[in-house]
């Protein structure tokens, strides 16, 4: 059993300040200010720090130069150093069928051993081909075909949390009822999308329930000149139930942030998730973005993904919005974890595994738990 002490926890409702917390068999067994220690436990002070639940990380392609998709064991260890211990390993919208099934497999491959994976977040490959970098390279322009569906959801398996579509593609039904048919817990997203409301209606029972990296690689439609459309952004908006992601870059470049404010007050703070959709392209940086540290671009100059690690994306969603370190918490890890059913993640609450992370008040890590043990990471 650890004993955690001297420790401000975070959880669901607000901040436990001198707070201690028990660690038994992987699991959080208790926690309070007023908790009696056990004999024989391994104290552990936390010196002040908030430790809150680890990071849920949902959307992700990669970081460090480790692609979830081709090196999903190393992509998971460099994400763990910045607090995430929960990743789902995210596909491109501009995979062929046999890059995509290649990936799959070797994401599945990695799950067995690197408990940090907990599943496959499918960007596409249903997605409008006209949003999105690397657009010109987009190979799904074509129909939605059952040879190309059936073999990558059979893959998929019960490993996929996430498939994100866009509802304005022909002949998308089949396909989403043989995708549920397959996996029914895996949550449909809308993104690359210029779909109205009306559309996204029409896809019934398969309506989504996550909007990915909202207000990014969308469009709406204009019913007249001078008059703004409305799209999957403004579903999103409209739909109290519906989770939305955000990228929090350090200079407010993906989303501007008195939007990021808007949604916080359109959505609430219980349904906006901080993503990292963090990437390992290695494009040259345009010179208007010369400045930008944390962005990652395509061939043609375009916006492609970030380097944000969860981390920086909770002192980011502080510095341009009026949350706070709880807040940013739920963003970061309890509404992650909600809206794709990782119910074991991403609360402080007895029960739970104790993945947990340490940081200070700007959100440096300062410790990560994984399952109750303290990581050691090598010096680099």
């Amino acid at each position: 059993m650890v004993a955690i002490v001297n420790a401000n926890l975070v959880l669901e409702n607000g901040i436990l300040f001198d707070g201690k917390m028990l660690v038994a068999d992987g699991r959080i067994a208790a926690f309070g200010q007023d908790l009696e220690i056990p004999e024989g436990a391994e104290i552990l002070d936390a010196q002040g720090a908030y430790v809150g639940p680890g990071f849920v990380d949902i959307h992700v392609h990669g970081g460090g130069g480790f692609s979830t998709c081709h090196d999903p064991e190393k992509a998971a260890a460099y994400f763990l150093r910045h607090g995430e211990t929960t990743i789902l390993a995210t596909t491109d919208y501009h995979m062929n069928r046999e890059t995509l099934l290649e990936s799959i497999a070797k994401i599945k491959a990695a799950m067995v051993h690197t408990p940090t994976i907990k599943g496959i977040y499918m960007e596409g490959p249903y997605t409008n081909p006209d949003y999105g970098s690397h657009a010109d390279k987009n190979p799904w322009r074509y129909g939605v075909r059952e040879e190309d569906y059936k073999p990558i959801a059979d893959a998929c398996g019960q490993s996929v949390r996430v498939w994100t579509v866009a509802p304005e593609r022909e002949d998308l039904l089949p396909f989403l009822t043989y995708a549920k048919q397959v996996n029914p817990n895996a949550v449909i997203a809308v993104g690359h999308s210029e779909a109205t409301p009306m559309e996204i209606r029409d896809l019934g029972k398969y309506r989504p329930t996550l909007m990915t990296h909202c207000m990014n690689a969308t469009g709406r439609k204009l019913s007249c000149k001078g008059l703004r459309g409305y799209g999957p952004d403004e579903y999103c908006f409209k739909e109290a139930e519906m989770y939305a992601e955000l990228i929090c870059d350090s200079q407010g470049i993906h989303v501007h942030p008195e939007m990021q404010q808007l949604l916080l007050h359109t959505k609430g703070v219980n349904r906006v998730i901080l993503v990292t959709d963090s990437t390992v392209y290695n494009n040259p940086v345009p010179e208007q973005y010369a400045h930008v540290q944390d962005l990652n671009f395509d061939h043609n100059g375009g916006i492609a993904g970030s380097k944000l690690t969860m981390d920086m994306a909770c002192r980011n969603i502080m510095c341009h919005t009026n949350c706070g370190i709880a807040q940013a918490f739920l963003m970061a890890s309890t509404n992650p974890a909600r809206a794709v059913g990782l119910e074991d993640v991403g609360s402080v609450a007895k029960g739970k595994v104790a993945d947990l992370v340490f940081v200070d008040d700007k959100f440096n890590v300062q410790k990560v738990m994984l399952a109750g043990k303290i990581c050691r990471f090598e010096e680099v």
